[in-house]
């Protein structure tokens, strides 16, 4: 196959886009594009799209995250993790457990979140990573995301562990930020891995450097089909006619409810997506062209 997902372990010290480059040298496909970054100290799962996968990769980057991270409580940096410069340290308490827990239940759920300067969000047309290390600091605003889980895993002050679940554009630097904000000492980012995203998880993946062993027969047998990607979408399957109809831009009467998108197969081919309006008309909203083997 050319098109597909590959569900990659990105290493330490590697950015996002060199770890998905060197990954499309050894498949041969020049067409491809990640599903939301990880900063060169973070780790673990990183889905690659390839080929037409990529018409599926907007649904990874809006999916859920899960990640293990490590709190490191006493010193505040600049970039909020492990490669910013400190620029405050303060007494780490000696805490309870139960002390942590407390303060950890002040962010489960909807919370409203300020990005961190060292981000790739954009102020009139700059990225803030690129003001930030030009010494310049500008306001931004919170932005509501939710934590849908955050267990505490290990408390070794002045280090915590947390497994983290949470929506699309969480900073796990902000987070760990402020519950060094509301202990009152202070705290960065230490260590991030991160173990899912969407409906994949980081136990599936191949780490690169065990990829880059493969030749491009072998890499491109990892791929995953790019309607992995949507198991909460419904499906429908078309006949022959049907199926040509709509491969061709027509409109198909179904008795299948409203949806504002599906799932469309023929003989247990996935042809794209589509959505049905109210009266149960059904149009494509994008395709997957069949690939042709030689």
């Amino acid at each position: 196959m050319t098109s597909g997902i590959l569900l990659l372990d990105k290493p330490l010290g590697l950015t996002s886009n060199a770890a998905l480059s060197r990954a499309k040298r050894v498949l041969g496909i020049r067409k491809a594009g990640h599903t939301g970054a990880l900063d060169p100290l973070a780790t673990g799962l990183l889905p690659l799209c390839f080929g037409q996968a990529t018409k599926v990769s907007a649904f990874l980057l809006d999916a859920d995250k899960g990640y293990k991270a490590d709190i490191m409580l006493g010193v505040t940096t600049a970039s909020g993790d492990a490669e910013g410069d400190p620029i405050a340290t303060q007494d780490v308490p000696n805490l309870k457990r139960c002390e942590i827990e407390a303060v950890l239940q002040n962010f489960r759920g909807p919370i409203d979140q300020v990005p961190p300067m060292y981000s790739a969000l954009k102020h009139h047309g700059k990225r803030l990573h690129e003001l930030a290390r030009a010494g310049i600091e500008v306001e931004r605003k919170a932005r509501p995301v939710t934590i849908y889980r955050l267990d505490l895993l290990a408390v070794e002050l002045p280090r915590l562990s947390v497994r983290v679940r949470c929506s699309k554009g969480t900073y796990i630097r902000s987070l760990a930020a402020d519950i060094g904000e509301q202990i009152g000492c202070g705290a960065h980012l230490s260590a991030l891995r991160r173990e899912s995203s969407g409906p994949f998880s980081l136990d599936a993946s191949i780490s690169l450097e065990r990829l880059e062993h493969f030749d491009a027969k072998a890499a491109r047998a990892l791929l995953l089909p790019p309607d992995s990607a949507l198991p909460g979408l419904g499906r429908i399957e078309l006949d022959a006619e049907s199926a040509t109809d709509i491969g061709h831009g027509k409109v198909v009467a179904t008795q299948k409810p409203a949806a504002e998108l599906i799932r469309m197969y023929f003989g247990g081919r996935f042809l794209g997506l589509g959505t049905i309006d109210g009266t149960g008309r059904l149009r494509s909203r994008r395709l997957f062209v069949p690939e042709v083997h030689a």
